[in-house]
């Protein structure tokens, strides 16, 4: 276990683990932010990686930014950090995963909606409360209108509202919404369903999404089958995978 002060990172069969330990609530501060981005630099190296999964300690998984980064003076270097942290989390090659418990607030909520799944215990709470101390949150306001729509995206963000992890589900932005006791499980459940695959197969999965989205839908068909035909289908591990089937054993993945 690597332990950066405020985030610690584990690496082990494909899976990183990230994890904010800052208490009483992972609430970040610009330090944490650049930890936070080293961490994310040092896992998007990994060509063996199959997922990043980020928790955290505590009561809370993360209840936002320290109001004092907001100030004017500091606000630019908050900004700048956050959005890099942000753009990290977006490109990471492999799926990335919130694995939430307790408050998910503010630009905590925005690091778990820049994952790709995100899984929350059912005492998971979910909100944009920067409103109500005259802010507004950036990256939600264009993340969110992607996850569930305009009309919910404003009413998150100019609401203030705390969602449960149900209502977070409802909306679309929570994958799943698991009873607190089974969370663990349902988490470890998840990755190794993502750990048997390879890690290059699952890179081309995830670009086959991104890839195309906001595409009109003859461009993107036509987009996603030339990276079918002629990446995907000229790899060791998709003829692997083949043979595999045919052979009835479990695929000895190249990735490559």
């Amino acid at each position: 276990m690597a332990d950066n002060e405020t985030i610690k990172l584990d690496k082990a069969e494909g899976v990183a683990r990230i994890t904010f330990a800052r208490p009483k609530h992972n609430v970040f501060n610009i330090g944490m932010m650049k930890q936070f981005c080293s961490v994310l630099e040092d896992v998007s190296q990994d060509a063996n990686l199959k997922c990043v999964v980020i928790y955290g300690e505590g009561a809370s998984w993360c209840a936002g930014v320290d109001v004092g980064d907001h100030k004017p003076d500091m606000a630019p270097d908050m900004i700048a950090t956050f959005n890099r942290s942000l753009t990290l989390i977006a490109n990471l090659e492999v799926p990335s995963i919130a694995a939430v418990q307790g408050a998910c607030l503010g630009g905590g909520m925005e690091y778990a909606i820049a994952c790709d799944v995100v899984i929350a215990s059912k005492k998971a709470k979910f909100g944009q409360p920067e409103v109500k101390l005259g802010f507004l949150p950036p990256y939600a306001a264009i993340r969110l209108p992607l996850l569930v729509g305009p009309a919910k995206a404003i009413e998150i963000c100019t609401s203030g509202k705390i969602y449960s992890a149900d209502e977070a589900q409802a909306m679309g932005f929570v994958s799943q919404s698991i009873e607190d006791d089974a969370f663990t499980e349902a988490v470890v459940r998840f990755i190794h369903e993502i750990k048997a695959s390879s890690p290059l197969i699952l890179r081309l999965n995830k670009r086959a999404v991104n890839q195309h989205l906001g595409m009109r839908a003859g461009d993107a068909l036509e987009g996603v089958s030339d990276l079918f035909l002629n990446t995907l289908m000229k790899t060791e591990d998709t003829l692997e995978g083949i043979a595999s089937f045919y052979e009835k054993r479990k695929p000895d993945w190249k990735n490559c």
